[in-house]
């Protein structure tokens, strides 16, 4: 086992500088801190309030932190969340993002890259997201972001997933899915 000062060099996929410039102190630093304050005990939500309280730490860096510290000390594996695991996936099409949101939307559209699917649209809000309820009960969200006028970006969040095996499935899946969507509709 690793011990403070040895660390892993980029908790988080974060580097040790980055940390530093963010919070003002290093992995090796946080994970001390941490340590001290038996935060193994504390859970996600008492880390978090322990960086917010005592340790002043923005809201953005007191879940990063968090996370890294509990994925270094075994209590959460990577992609792992409260809500099970996670994934993203992206890809810049060039096209403008209203032909791309209709890609996902209209159904006929959607089953030449992404056929035999077993999905309900829950919410979608033209041209930039939708919320998607995957056959499995877990949760799409899909992004859409503009990137001037005839190119766009799509971020695929894949939520509350079972287990880092069903991560490794479905983040191979949205790569070759969201390849079929950019070669669709850049033909």
């Amino acid at each position: 086992m690793k011990t403070a000062q040895e660390g892993p060099k980029r908790p988080a996929g974060i580097s040790d500088e980055a940390v530093k410039a963010g919070t003002g102190k290093t992995w090796p630093e946080w994970f001390a801190i941490l340590d001290d304050a038996h935060a193994t005990k504390l859970g996600h939500k008492g880390i978090v309030a322990l960086l917010a309280e005592q340790e002043r730490v923005g809201p953005w860096w007191r879940q990063m932190v968090a996370v890294a510290y509990e994925q270094e000390r075994g209590m959460r594996q990577k992609h792992q969340t409260l809500e099970g695991f996670q994934l993203s996936v992206s890809r810049t099409v060039g096209v403008p993002a209203d032909a791309l949101f209709r890609a996902w939307a209209d159904e006929r559209a959607r089953a030449v890259w992404l056929p035999s699917a077993d999905l309900t649209i829950r919410r979608a809000t033209p041209p930039r997201s939708l919320r998607i309820t995957w056959g499995d009960g877990s949760t799409v969200d899909v992004s859409i972001s503009a990137r001037g006028r005839t190119r766009s970006r799509v971020v695929v969040d894949h939520k509350r997933l079972r287990d880092a095996e069903d991560v490794g499935r479905m983040k191979e899946y949205w790569a070759g899915a969201l390849d079929a969507l950019k070669q669709t509709l850049e033909a």
